[in-house]
This record gives C-alpha cells, structure tokens and sequence, in this order.
C-alpha cells in the first residue's frame, strides 16, 4: 500500500487497528484461561466481548469509507501477543502470571490507545465526524479497560504474589 495521501494513512492505520482487534479476538480467551484471580478472568471475558465490538465498530467504519480492512498484519500487535503466550508457558506461581498478565494487558491497551488517537486525528482531519466518533467510543473503552486493570493490580493481584527478598 503505498501512502500519498492522508486518507491512504487514516486507511493503513484502520487496516493495523482492524488486524490488532482480530488478533487479541484470538488472544483474550487464553488470556482469561491462564488468569487464576477470577476478577482478573472475568475482565479478560468482559474485554473480549468488547473487542468483538470494536472489530463491529471498524467493519461500520470501513463500509462508511468505501474500504476493505483485511489483508494486513499488525506486526505490533503480533509481537505483543507473543510475549503474552510465552508468560503464559513459563513456570510461575498463580498470582505472580496474574500480574504479568496484567503487564501484559497493559502494554496491549496502551497500543491500543495510541493507535485509536491517531486515527481520530486523521478522521478529523478528513472530516469524518462519524468515524471519529466510532474510534472515540473505543477509545474511551480502551482507556476504561486500562484503568481497571491498574486498580486490579494495585488492590488484588500484586498485593496477592510472593515479594521475594527475604
């Protein structure tokens, strides 16, 4: 895809957000099945109902601009995932993967975030009210995701894992 415009960017960047929201379709029930903490699990479960929407949400965006999503690889989130399936496979205590996992989660969501931003900037740029509106709602989810698995960590899940340092 070659970028001449600031429309063929705000495409590319609708294309990495669609891949990254497909990958983490794939990744969230592995998560939720390694988390020991059940409030930790149900927040993997709730997110991944969300995720299918903000997948819903890009194919609304894609039909409004005339585009297809498919056919890219966020390579981002790819490695992203990668690191969070071999914290998954090491050899740890329950609630020490729990923390990790939130780790984890949070270096996705604040991709996430990141992404998100940028492609409401370009879709007001371009005057798409509409779809900037659309990424906003999952921008806001995304950051509510985010500050929940901080109150997570910070009252339950870290609190719960051996110090060390004896």
């Amino acid at each position: 895809m070659k970028l001449k415009t600031i429309e063929d960017l705000f495409h590319h960047e609708l294309k990495d957000l669609y891949s990254a929201e497909n990958q983490l379709v794939k990744a969230l029930p592995k998560m939720a099945k390694a988390a020991s903490n059940e409030e930790l699990k149900a927040g993997f479960e709730e997110h991944l109902e969300q995720t299918k929407g903000h997948v819903e949400r890009l194919d609304q965006i894609a039909e409004m601009i005339g585009k297809k999503l498919g056919g890219h690889k966020c390579k981002a989130m790819e490695g992203l995932v990668e690191e969070g399936a071999e914290l998954i496979s090491e050899d740890a205590e329950d609630s020490v993967r729990d923390a990790g996992l939130i780790g984890a989660a949070q270096r996705v969501e604040h991709y996430e975030i990141a992404g998100y931003g940028t492609a409401i900037a370009l879709a007001n740029t371009l005057g798409q009210r509409e779809a900037a509106s659309l990424l906003g709602k999952t921008l806001q989810e995304e950051k509510e995701t985010d500050a929940k698995l901080t109150k997570l960590a910070e009252t339950q899940v870290n609190e719960a894992a051996p110090a060390g340092g004896e």
